[in-house]
């Protein structure tokens, strides 16, 4: 895999191979690419993003098919472009327990300020943006409320507690958290580390003092 920057901060560009190996090649250059622009704390969620873009042209396209990553920082955004020789465009279902297939599109919805696919001469381009903002306590506050927006959407409400709004937050805060250790216990992961490992990153990034700063 090779790139280049087109200019020193604005733009990168790396053609790619879509094989399961280059995810993780794409995220290395990612995270080094950012640094060199000042922005590391975009790092997690600029590598996500991309590893969900690969393995959409990776099931949709197919494997081995050419495709190039895009990088770019229009004013206060990270954007994240894509690219492939396929006129498919991808379409956001609804993703359900036995459905793979689209939850990679819905993860990209509800992180990124915005997402799209754009055609183009030789195929298209499916992109995301993601805010450039520094203060990263904010935007993982936003994307838990993002989240909870979309769980509680599907959890249906709690009427013995329409009036008491903090207390509606709590109960879906929980039950989004016990889904994700069931989740992780469905495809034989640890449910006690996963909640020692939030915990750690929790702390390691200020904790409640560190929410309370940013607030």
């Amino acid at each position: 895999m090779s790139g280049h920057d087109n200019s020193p901060r604005s733009r990168s560009v790396l053609p790619f191979e879509a094989v399961p190996a280059a995810a993780a090649e794409l995220r290395r250059a990612v995270r080094g690419q950012l640094d060199r622009w000042g922005l590391p704390a975009l790092a997690g969620e600029a590598e996500l993003a991309v590893s969900e873009l690969v393995a959409n042209v990776i099931k949709h396209v197919g494997i081995g098919a050419a495709a190039t990553l895009v990088l770019e920082t229009p004013g206060d955004r990270l954007r994240i472009e894509v690219h492939d020789k396929s006129f498919r465009v991808p379409v956001l279902g609804s993703a359900t327990c036995d459905e793979e297939c689209g939850r990679g599109l819905h993860l990209l919805a509800g992180m990124a300020i915005d997402w799209g696919t754009l055609l183009t001469a030789t195929g298209k381009a499916v992109w995301c943006e993601l805010p450039a903002a520094p203060d990263v306590r904010c935007r993982k506050v936003r994307r838990a409320e993002a989240a909870l927006a979309g769980y509680r959407r599907d959890a249906g409400t709690h009427p013995e507690l329409e009036n008491r709004a903090d207390r509606i937050l709590e109960e879906y805060a929980t039950g989004l958290i016990a889904d994700l250790l069931h989740w992780a216990a469905a495809r034989g992961g640890d449910p006690d580390g996963l909640l020692d490992r939030a915990q750690m990153h929790f702390e390691a990034e200020g904790g409640v003092e560190g929410l309370t700063e940013a607030a």
